[in-house]
């Protein structure tokens, strides 16, 4: 198991060194010039020689290669360097907004989850059996639609329209209610393909076959038997997803005009502040290679039949 452990987390930490050289290196070719953004205000007085010590300081004037390393060098001391923009440490900046960020993303997770599993089930249960062309073809409408797109629309209908949700003089907890089911929806509709796919699968499983015989009710046949069988998928899915939350979270923030990662990420794009920009692509990688770490930790403690560990020294 150890040794399991130690090869996925070496794996990460290639993984998390590709996503910040890769993010480097695109960031230095996009055009524009933070020093130039910030500094080159006439109202500042400065001189060519004091924006050239300026860089210097900022290490913008060396070669690229020398930045890399340089960079990198700090990276592996927990440093990502300082904010040109804000003139402060971008853990500072991150510290400081990544939690307003994590009260979006955790209830919209959760709820993805219960709109995903619901929408599954609905469309299985005999009840709704007139209903289950409709129950299936959700997912594939909802996965389609732009998280911005989707923000816009929700704003228009419950804020502007209906008068139930203010986004203006919006309360701290009601305030949160359309941005967290903006998040919310894209995300429930590939668990809930996912986990429909996954019933369909285990449905036709011979032990299914055998409960049915025993004379057992359809309803307790899947809440029984299917669910809890064909919940595994859902896991692993759902870990990816939740990497993903971070990248959705930051366009809702914008459209929302809520405080975290996804203003100061507009505003690093604005005033061309890699340093800031690299931070949050960091975030979503640590968070992507973390959580599908604790996937493949999780699986095999669900399902016995896959065990990763099989082979060594208990």
């Amino acid at each position: 198991m150890i040794c399991y452990i130690a090869k996925r987390l070496g794996q990460g930490a290639i993984v998390l060194w590709a996503a910040w050289t890769l993010s480097f290196i695109l960031l230095q070719l996009l055009p524009g010039d933070a020093i130039l953004i910030k500094f080159l205000d006439p109202s500042l007085g400065l001189s060519g020689d004091q924006l050239a010590q300026i860089r210097k300081v900022y290490g913008e004037g060396s070669p690229l290669w020398q930045q890399y390393f340089s960079a990198l060098s700090t990276l592996l001391q927990g440093n990502l360097g300082y904010s040109i923009q804000l003139g402060v440490p971008v853990t500072e900046v991150l510290a400081t907004n990544f939690p307003q960020t994590l009260t979006l993303i955790i209830p919209s997770f959760f709820l993805a989850i219960v709109l995903g599993t619901g929408l599954a089930i609905l469309a299985w249960l005999p009840a709704l059996k007139v209903l289950r062309n409709l129950f299936l073809s959700l997912p594939s409408l909802l996965v389609s639609l732009p998280v911005f797109w989707l923000g816009i629309v929700l704003i228009q209908l419950f804020s502007f329209q209906l008068h139930w949700v203010s986004v203006i003089n919006r309360s701290p907890i009601g305030g949160m209610v359309l941005p967290v089911v903006t998040l919310a929806i894209p995300i429930a509709a590939p668990l809930a393909q996912i986990f429909m796919r996954s019933i369909d699968h285990v449905r036709m499983q011979p032990f299914v076959t055998a409960a049915r015989a025993r004379g057992l009710s359809q309803q307790r046949v899947l809440f029984r038997h299917v669910l809890r069988n064909a919940s595994l998928p859902l896991l692993t899915v759902a870990g990816l997803l939740l990497g993903e939350l971070i990248a959705g979270a930051l366009v809702t923030e914008t459209v929302f005009g809520l405080n975290g990662l996804g203003q100061v990420t507009q505003q690093a794009v604005d005033s061309q502040d890699v340093n800031v920009l690299q931070g949050v692509v960091m975030i979503s990688a640590v968070a992507y290679v973390l959580i599908n770490l604790l996937v493949d930790l999780l699986t095999p403690l669900l399902d016995p039949r896959l065990n990763i560990f099989r082979g060594e020294p208990t």
